[in-house]
């Protein structure tokens, strides 16, 4: 792990079976991301396109996570910071788009709605139990498991918002979906960014305490 001198330092996904899985689920995060957007657009779901937008994210972030493995504390952290930004702009641009909608009230088909948010479900469930005992690792790993574990939330806020549009014939249960979801991103990028800044704290004060040490063993 980096940082040799803090002797509590977090797991860093510094291991072949943890990129083994991440590669799995970056795999299984883009093929949602295809399947997901296009029944999203095909339905007029505001809440699926979201979900949709939000498996692309990972898929990138996943991939920025594995670059990230083994690097320096401080360059774990900067990849954190970008991750958790990236979710501020998403859950702003969910909002802002879902707000559109609100005056584009045509509502969206419930059965591929559900369907779709069943098999999402699917996949995240299975990436939140292959992730469950890294969960507690730097802000880097702990990331990739909140990411996964906030979209299985999501999708089974879908598969409610579906069984509204059915029983209402109504968008306003899909748009309030999409609003939940935002507001969802909007926690994890502050759990995220607050870590991550914990982390560069960390980062640059180790040098200084590897001086200290190194001082007072040649004393």
């Amino acid at each position: 792990m980096a940082g040799c001198c803090n002797h509590n330092a977090q797991f860093d996904g510094a291991s072949a079976q943890y990129r083994r899985i991440l590669w799995l689920i970056i795999a299984i995060n883009g093929v949602m991301f295809l399947v997901e957007m296009v029944a999203g657009i095909g339905a007029q779901s505001q809440a699926l396109q979201a979900d949709a937008l939000d498996f692309l994210g990972d898929t990138l972030t996943y991939g920025i996570s594995l670059w990230a493995i083994g690097k320096a504390l401080s360059v774990r952290a900067n990849v954190a910071m970008f991750k958790g930004v990236s979710l501020l702009l998403m859950s702003l641009w969910v909002m802002g788009s879902t707000l559109y909608r609100v005056f584009v009230l045509n509502a969206p088909d419930p059965y591929t709605m559900g369907s779709i948010a069943i098999a999402a479900f699917i996949a995240n469930l299975a990436s939140v139990l292959l992730l469950a005992r890294y969960k507690d690792g730097d802000a880097n790993v702990r990331s990739v498991w909140l990411c996964s574990r906030n979209d299985a939330i999501g999708n089974l806020v879908v598969v409610a918002a579906a069984s509204g549009v059915w029983a209402s014939s109504s968008a306003w249960p899909d748009l309030a979906v999409a609003f939940v979801l935002s507001a969802l991103f909007l926690s994890s990028s502050w759990q995220i960014l607050k870590l991550a800044i914990q982390e560069r704290q960390t980062s640059r004060a180790l040098p200084q305490s590897a001086c200290s040490s190194t001082e007072s063993s040649v004393r």
